[in-house]
């Protein structure tokens, strides 16, 4: 597919919290909606490139969720149902009848959460690189969230310098790496760990059982855990792709777009 350059319009959608949530749309009527959800930390431009590459008829609403990004909040509720919270009130204001989610990382927990307070908006979950690491999707114990939490709010910058060397393998851009890391360590504090917080601490075999939406997950294969897959099979299907590190989404816009443009047509026709 040749880049095509969408039109897109920002608004902002006021919560009763008192949480302002920006956010984009584009496209054009007559093709599905996507819903696309950002990550830990990041922004819903990371989705900028991969629009372009997108069929001019499919409307795409990105978020950028609480205190990300355009967004403001100064709430301390910062779980995964508050971001799903967050997404609805943007899907309700646009007034979508039905969606296919999209959520990169974190943004694919807030999906499949969305799905379960939703389910009559939401047609599928379409995770980027999210929810095949199996020893963080499980409820997690307090111990083993101050495990990850503390050392982060001792060294914020560190500790994102190493998620980011974690997310990074052969075929990542080393320029987009770094980028990421000049945001996602420029996080506004106290969100930042409250949203590491949140997603620790959310329970993703409670969500799958409360939810009956496709779930489709695309994993960079260099990070894949497959004993994610033997224990989510059965409401899960994994594609693990070769298109480098965490942020392939950025690194290989195009690509990305043509995986989703084939999810989506697999979903319409009823096959994960």
């Amino acid at each position: 597919m040749a880049a095509l350059e969408i039109s897109r319009s920002v608004r902002e959608v006021h919560c009763p919290d008192g949480t302002t949530i920006s956010y984009s749309v584009g496209g054009g009527p007559g093709g599905p909606t996507l819903v696309a959800v950002h990550g830990m930390c990041c922004r819903k431009e990371h989705f900028d490139a991969l629009i372009e590459y997108l069929p001019t008829d499919y409307r795409v609403v990105a978020v950028d969720l609480a205190e990300h990004g355009a967004s403001r909040s100064d709430r301390s509720d910062f779980s995964i149902t508050s971001f799903a919270r967050d997404v609805l009130a943007v899907v309700e204001a646009e007034q979508v009848d039905r969606c296919i989610v999209v959520g990169h990382s974190m943004g694919g927990a807030v999906g499949i959460e969305l799905a379960v307070i939703a389910p009559e908006k939401i047609d599928a979950v379409v995770g980027l690189d999210s929810v095949h690491y199996a020893g963080l999707y499980p409820a997690q114990t307090a111990e083993a969230v101050a495990a990850v939490v503390d050392p982060m709010a001792a060294d914020w910058i560190g500790g994102t310098r190493g998620l980011i060397t974690w997310g990074t393998v052969p075929g990542s851009d080393p320029e987009v790496s770094e980028d990421m890391f000049r945001q996602m360590s420029g996080m506004r504090q106290p969100a930042g760990l409250r949203a590491l917080r949140g997603l620790l601490e959310w329970d993703l075999g409670a969500a799958l059982s409360a939810t009956d939406r496709p779930l489709v997950v695309f994993a960079a294969r260099d990070l894949y855990d497959v004993e994610a897959n033997r224990v989510l099979e059965d409401r899960v299907t994994f594609h693990s792709v070769d298109l480098g590190g965490h942020f392939f989404l950025v690194d290989h816009a195009q690509e990305t777009a043509q995986l989703l443009v084939d999810a989506v047509g697999r979903l319409a026709g009823g096959r994960a």
